[in-house]
């Protein structure tokens, strides 16, 4: 399975700390923001990642990460000229996908949970074993902000509802999907909302006609955060400080992950922990 993180829009809600540098560069507490999906990604065992973002905003993500072999990765690149929704990716990334499934996790959404790692395992085989599409759910106060999902108790989806009036679950639908290859072709035949986008909402609603869609809900002992506005920055910043203080270890640690899952070699590792200098990022990673 291949992956896509979308890293692209302008950020206007985030204006005018986005008006120079892409939103998903921002720090959240230690560490750019799009470390922490590209450590979802890692965990799920994702090593082909795309990174999808505007023009002006690419060369930036390649002096970060480069072709990704620091990390045990295999990196792309590709410019979203205009953001005209999510399910342009697979367009995008057409080419990168080939004949693979394909997850798409979105660059502002962290992710969090001990049982994590496994939850991610459990959705690729769904995908790869089933042909089924798999979304992520979280359970929200005020659905009626959401895109909602409904399901029976064996995960199945049932319903989903864009910002429902009454919603039918208490279920938001988070910005973590993965997809069979058909999504490729799916994708293509979108037509425009209202809002002249192309809604991950259609791509989903195609797969759930087929009944082939299924809703893994990230129940109690799991945190979810969007960071789209600056009180959800603040809150995300305190949220990693917090947890990273009490526990003195660090969230989405992506040289820590790769060391750990194998990726790369002592010796690497050691060569990334150099070029850190002496941050108190490199500090902790000296200790492990």
């Amino acid at each position: 399975m291949k992956a896509i993180i979308l890293a692209g829009g302008a950020g206007t809600r985030l204006h005018p700390i986005t008006k120079v540098i892409s939103k998903q560069l921002l720090p959240v507490y230690d560490k750019p923001m799009i470390y922490y999906p590209m450590s979802v990604l890692m965990l799920a065992g994702i090593r082909d990642i795309l990174i999808i973002s505007t023009p002006h905003d690419l060369p930036n993500f390649r002096n970060l990460f480069g072709d990704g072999s620091q990390l045990g990765l295999r990196l792309s690149y590709a410019e979203q000229p205009r953001p005209e929704g999510l399910a342009q990716a697979f367009i995008i990334g057409k080419e990168f996908i080939g004949e693979d499934d394909v997850c798409m996790v979105l660059g502002d959404n962290i992710f969090f949970g001990a049982g994590l790692q496994g939850m991610l395992r459990e959705a690729i085989q769904t995908v790869e074993q089933e042909n089924k599409a798999v979304i992520f759910g979280y359970y929200v106060d005020d659905p009626h902000r959401y895109g909602v999902a409904e399901m029976d108790k064996d995960g199945n989806v049932l319903s989903i509802e864009e910002k429902p009036k009454h919603p039918k679950s208490n279920f938001a639908v988070v910005g973590l999907y993965f997809y069979p290859n058909s999504v490729v072709k799916i994708a293509s035949g979108v037509k425009p909302s209202a809002r002249g986008e192309l809604e991950i909402t259609t791509v989903n609603q195609e797969y759930l006609d087929k009944q082939q869609l299924k809703l893994q809900v990230m129940s109690r002992g799991y945190a979810w955060l969007d960071t789209g506005t600056h009180e959800a920055l603040t809150d995300a910043t305190e949220f990693v400080k917090v947890l990273e203080k009490r526990t003195s270890l660090k969230i989405a640690c992506l040289e820590e992950i790769a060391l750990r899952m194998g990726y790369i070699s002592r010796e690497t590792f050691m060569e990334n922990v150099e070029a850190l200098g002496k941050s108190s990022y490199a500090e902790y990673l000296k200790k492990i």
